[in-house]
């Protein structure tokens, strides 16, 4: 895809009443206008933003210095022994079939191999299913997408083992394969069941409706596209065991796959995580594959083992966001509220459950985004595929479901003739009556905070200019025949917790030595998104220290154990409550002894200590007494007070009963809005971002530098999946987009020329969050839906605004002219009658 940098047509371009030579001339001028400033983007011209230098809580990533020097080391980065074994692996060359042939023979007599491993040499379990069973480690029999691994090589070096690959005599019966998830929907081929989620009666909704709805989406998947991709290294220990070092979201999840694949208990294997080069959802459960595979090398022959994918091995072998397939159809009154209807929700799940049901479950959760759907049922089916295993991805379906929703709003204003702003608006959830209940979802959970999300929309909308700037893109498509502007202003309303309850834990291991310095470890990974950095700071935040102070360790789970995977935006709202829980219980425990040999002779309430400035601090004004903290670090370790603390945290009163569809699955909701307005050329189909306008609630924000930059990531990063990233497969279901060549993520000169992002202030979470903050990784990726809106807008203005245009993701300048094309097929005449300015005429209805 071709983003442009800057649209912009001639003020005095001729009217489309000129002659049609003078039309051209303005076409092709405007052409070479626009090709002109495709090359470089103007100057980004953000707002200030206030918090990034002067907010107290405001601070670097901990590891920012290491990242820009190079310093920060990475999988591939870590010192190994001189013998250390290098991993390749032998890939299914076809979608579906059955292997009837497997000769390695000739893979072991390649230079420098050194072992061989097919399904049959696994002395443990061989299905290494996260959740449910389904992912073998090895091909077996059955083969069920282009890249499934068959067996594997380890050499003395890399390249030996890439080439030891090629040397395999595969022979394999292929069959027909299934690519498309609505055909296997509808012959009922699913990874998982349905399920339903209901509220009233949403039939009779329907029938009562002044006016039904109805369309369907496709929504394309996403590949993760991390900087640093599949990696790991294994060390076989003296006990039989293995220590993991893996750029991995879930090291519990990978020792105990590890452990049963070897054939051993869990303490054996130890899984230690520093940091990753991005994750994003494709480290959760798709890192322990290669971790399973280097160990069998690593326990087989004693020597240190590394399997690191190349890009294109990763792209075919792993999984992405699912793609969905959304129907709709929606009852609403005379001012396009929403009084109920179905929706139908189709994940592309690929070959295997993976995360597929709690995926397809939070896409089902997120269908309503931030409007009351009344009386509704939505379903989820689980479409089993011949494709690579869909996985989690920033969201976690949420984005898909929200994708459904957000089209009919558009949809609903063409058909009544209104702003979709009016009608999003007029929508949101509410609390109207006692008899009319707008504050509860259609899974049976109150909205808390609804007055934020209107507070919020009303602030942007106002900062933006929206209004102003609606009646300037009207007029300025009335007067332009080849560049047409659109506006949109989408809302989020996110749910934060995981789905699965027991999930919702995260312990937390503190060390304090005896100069005063301190260690904190937890649960938690590292994927650049600042976690450990907010991890330091609750811990500095507690004991009254400067976060220099501070120091992170790696994730380790012979350090903190059964630990929940970094996911579901809650990795600060566990990690950073049970780092709290740590530090609250060894204050205590100081204060204790404080008030007993310290302060004993002197009156002080014990009530009354505080840890602040680096002391401890007893007693107001000409009382006080304080205790600089090393001081009391040294004379706590000399009375054998311990110094060292675990701490915990389970996230309260969530619950969801699957069998009737209802509960509390999320512990609060994150709100969020954006406005982007956009240029596209109908011509070429062609478009630039023009500016984009973001309010991002946060509640009390723990660092809002680091919280900005997840917005503006996690905005940009949605904005290429509904825009430029494009997942390909040939009919044989090869994938098809498998580099950078084919597969185009958006970059710096994509970048809207004006970017204005802002926390929200004044909002603190409703719900005990670690100091009243909430959740940033996913919710802001939702926020790029405000681009797809626009381009959906700046179409409809082919229709004089009486129909948004089918727009199915990613909107990629093809898709937008083809979209473009069939409205001009289907309003030509209306078209040519607003822009000639000529009354309509008879027939041209």
């Amino acid at each position: 895809m071709r983003t442009l940098t800057k649209l912009s047509t001639a003020p005095n371009a001729k009217a489309p009443s000129d002659a049609a030579e003078d039309v051209s001339a303005d076409s092709a001028a405007a052409r070479h206008e626009l090709d002109g400033r495709i090359k470089g983007a103007g100057p980004l011209a953000r707002d200030t933003l206030p918090y990034t230098n002067t907010h107290p809580h405001s601070q670097a990533h901990e590891s920012a210095v290491k990242h820009v020097t190079g310093r920060a080391a990475y999988i591939d980065d870590l010192s190994v022994p001189a013998d250390t074994l290098h991993v390749a692996l032998g890939l299914s060359p076809v979608a579906h079939g059955r292997l009837t042939r497997l000769d390695l023979d000739k893979v072991r007599a390649m230079p420098g191999v050194v072992d061989v491993i097919a399904v049959d040499d696994v002395p443990g379990h061989t299905d290494i299913g996260p959740v449910f069973p389904g992912d073998p480690i090895f091909v077996s029999d059955t083969i069920s997408y282009v890249g499934q691994v068959i067996f594997a090589v380890a050499a003395e070096s890399h390249r030996a083992a890439r080439e030891a690959v090629q040397a395999a005599v595969i022979e394999i019966d292929e069959q027909p394969a299934c690519l498309d998830p609505v055909a296997a929907a509808e012959r009922e081929e699913f990874v998982r069941p349905s399920h339903v989620q209901q509220s009233g009666d949403w039939e009779q909704a329907l029938k009562n409706a002044a006016l039904v709805v109805e369309d369907e989406q496709f929504v394309g998947g996403q590949e993760h596209f991390y900087l640093e991709g599949q990696a790991c290294l294994v060390q076989p220990t003296e006990d039989e065991g293995v220590v993991v070092f893996t750029s991995n979201q879930h090291p519990s999840e990978t020792q105990k796959l590890v452990a049963e694949v070897l054939g051993i208990p869990f303490h054996a294997v130890t899984v230690e995580v520093r940091r990753m080069g991005g994750g994003f959802g494709g480290k959760e459960t798709q890192a322990s594959p290669w971790a399973c595979i280097a160990a069998l090398f690593a326990r087989r022959t004693g020597r240190t083992t590394r399997a690191r994918l190349p890009r294109g091995d990763d792209m075919r072998a792993t999984g992405k966001r699912h793609p969905f397939h959304n129907r709709y159809r929606l009852g609403v009154d005379e001012q396009g509220v929403i009084q109920g209807g179905e929706i139908t929700l189709i994940g592309d799940c690929g070959y295997s459950p993976d995360l597929s049901d709690a995926i397809v479950d939070r896409a089902m959760f997120h269908s309503d985004n931030a409007y009351s759907l009344g009386d509704a049922r939505v379903t989820g089916h689980r479409a089993r595929t011949h494709t690579a295993s869909n996985t989690a991805f920033r969201g976690f379906g949420g984005p898909q479901g929200m994708m459904v929703i957000e089209a009919a709003m558009d949809d609903i204003a063409r058909r009544i003739g209104e702003d979709p702003l009016t009608v999003r608006k007029r929508n949101f959830y509410r609390a109207d009556s006692q008899t009319t209940r707008r504050d509860i979802t259609h899974y049976g959970q109150q909205v808390d905070q609804i007055g934020l999300l209107h507070d919020l929309v009303e602030q942007l909308e106002t900062s933006s200019d929206y209004w102003e700037r609606r009646r300037a893109i009207t007029e300025f498509n009335a007067e332009s025949p080849i560049i047409k502007r659109g506006l949109a202003l989408t809302p989020v309303k996110f749910g934060i917790s995981f789905t699965a309850k027991h999930l919702n834990q995260a312990g937390a291991l503190l060390h304090v030595y005896t100069d005063g310095s301190v260690m904190i470890n937890h649960g938690g990974t590292e994927m650049g998104q600042g976690l450990h950095t907010k991890i330091c700071q609750v811990a500095a935040r507690e004991l009254g220290l400067d976060t220099e102070q501070v120091r992170i360790s790696a994730t380790r789970t012979d350090k903190v154990p059964n630990t929940s995977p970094t996911a579901a935006s809650s990795g600060t709202d566990l990690n950073g409550q049970a780092a709290r829980d740590a530090c609250t219980k060894l204050k205590q425990r100081l204060f204790d002894f404080a008030h007993e040999h310290l302060y004993q002779d002197q009156g002080l309430d014990r009530e009354d200590m505080r840890l602040e400035d680096g002391h401890l601090i007893a007693g107001h004004g000409e009382s006080e007494r304080r205790i600089p903290w090393g001081e009391l670090i040294q004379a706590a370790y000399l009375n054998r007070i311990s110094l060292s603390e675990k701490g915990f945290y389970a996230t309260p009163l969530i619950h969801y009963d699957r069998n009737v569809g209802q509960g509390r699955p999320f512990y609060y909701y994150a709100f969020g809005a954006a406005v982007a307005e956009v240029s596209v050329d109908i011509l070429s189909g062609e478009y630039q971002v023009d500016r984009v306008d973001i309010l991002q609630d946060v509640g009390d924000s723990l660092n809002p530098a680091i919280d900005i930059g997840q917005v503006e990531g996690g905005f940009f990063q949605g904005m290429g999946w509904l825009t430029s990233e494009e997942l390909k497969w040939n009919d044989a279901g090869r994938l098809i987009s498998d580099g950078p060549a084919t597969y185009k993520i958006p970059t710096y000169g994509d970048l809207p020329p004006v970017f204005n992002v802002k926390l929200l202030e004044g909002h603190p979470n409703s719900m005990a969050s670690i100091y009243r903050s909430k959740a940033v990784g996913e919710p802001p990726f939702m926020l790029g839906m405000a681009v797809w809106s626009a381009l959906r807008d700046a179409l409809a203005s082919l229709t004089n605004y009486v129909e948004a245009p089918r727009l199915d993701t990613p909107a990629t300048p093809e898709r937008v002219l083809m979209a473009a094309e069939a409205l001009r097929a289907q309003y030509g005449s209306q078209h040519d009658a607003l822009y000639n300015k000529r009354p309509l005429e008879k027939g041209d209805e």
